[in-house]
Formats: structure tokens, sequence, C-alpha cells
């Protein structure tokens, strides 16, 4: 049986859902996932259910595009913040998806890289949430520094996406950091290797603005 709660696991795959570029089928589920996270008394989605409930599609594919896609601060891909497009990040890729194989579930990728966010959330909540929450404890910092990256544009949209993954950031031990500094104090301490996954390389986390400006 899960050590993962419940809570936990509806608030990382409301995550998933809100991170995903939206469609017709995001909205019309909006309803169901606020409902299901209201029943959990969970907070930090409000902004991001009111864009799916009230926007035209239309609108919803360009603030997406404009948040995720347009800026490296907001990269989606957990294994681009600590290897980037190094040689290196192959390897880790290919572990991704043996934690996946190894689960005994087939994972859709959609497309998407097996690092994908949204993916990962999903299999976390739905499909073997221990071994999840080891990748997602792995992939601490490269988390937490999304969520920085999209708080510090303080737009209305990545403030909105940013309390989502500010939320996420709240099932794992611990206080988030409070800023990239202490984000790099969180890599120096102890190495942790879970789920066959290398440790991260702390010299590739794009930790100032040069290293983590836009495409």
């Amino acid at each position: 049986m899960s050590t993962v709660s419940t809570r936990t696991r509806v608030v990382r795959q409301a995550a998933a859902s809100c991170l995903t570029y939206p469609d017709a089928e995001l909205v019309a589920r909006a309803p169901v996932v606020r409902a299901a996270l209201r029943e959990q008394r969970v907070s930090g989605f409000d902004a991001v259910l009111d864009l799916l409930e009230r926007c035209p599609l239309p609108e919803l594919e360009q603030r997406y595009v404009e948040v995720f896609d347009l800026s490296r601060r907001h990269a989606l891909y957990l294994s681009y913040w600590t290897d980037g497009d190094t040689r290196r990040r192959g390897e880790v890729l290919g572990r991704f998806k043996a934690a996946y194989r190894a689960s005994g579930f087939l994972v859709d990728t959609r497309g998407e890289l097996p690092d994908y966010l949204p993916m990962v959330l999903e299999f976390a909540a739905t499909v073997d949430p221990d071994v999840g929450e080891q990748i997602l404890r792995e992939y601490r910092p490269s988390l937490e520094l999304l969520r920085i990256g999209l708080v510090e544009d303080a737009t209305p949209s990545t403030l909105a996406y940013g309390q989502v993954v500010a939320a996420v950031c709240a099932t794992l031990p611990g206080a988030s950091p409070a800023d990239r500094a202490a984000v790099q104090a969180m890599v120096d301490g102890p190495p942790a290797e879970l789920v066959g996954l290398e440790p991260y390389d702390p010299r590739l986390l794009p930790l100032s603005a040069s290293n983590a400006g836009g495409r």
C-alpha cells in the first residue's frame, strides 16, 4: 500500500491537468478538478481554474504558449534544469523511461519527453505514487527553480501557474527555498540517488538570469 496520502495524490493529479496545454477536454474537466481540490481543502489552484472556466480556448492557448513555450525560465522538463541540452541528459531521460517501465504500466508520452512535469505528476498521482514521490524529491530543485521563475516574472498568468507549482512543492518535505541561492544550498547538501536516477550536477543548474534567459 502506498505511503503517499490521498490529498497529495489529488494535488499532483490536479497540477498535472492544470500544467498541461489547454484543450476542450481540460476546460470541461476544470469543475471536476476544482471539486476534488475543495474536498481535500487544497488552495492555490483557483487562479488557473478561473482562467480555464472563464477564458475562451484560443486565449487559454495563447497564455500557455507565452508562459511555457517562450521562456526557458519556465521549462516544464525536469532534467532541463539539471542537465540542460547536454549529452548526459539523454541518459537521464532513459532512466525516467526505465522507472515508468519498472512500474509495470505503459505510460503514454503523447509526444513529450519523459521528464515532462505534467507526465511525472500524473504518474506520481495515479500509477506509482511511491516511485513518483522519489522522482519529485530527486528533482525538487527543478521544481523550485520553475516556481521561482514563474513568480518573479509576476504576470497574471505566471503567478497563476506559479501557485500551482508551489502547491506541488508543498507536497514534498520541508519548506520551499526563498531564492535561487537557497536552491543552490539545497543541491549542495548530501547527494541522493533515487529510483536509479543519477544525482544532479549543480554546475548545470541555471541559477542566474544569464543562464535561464528566454529562448
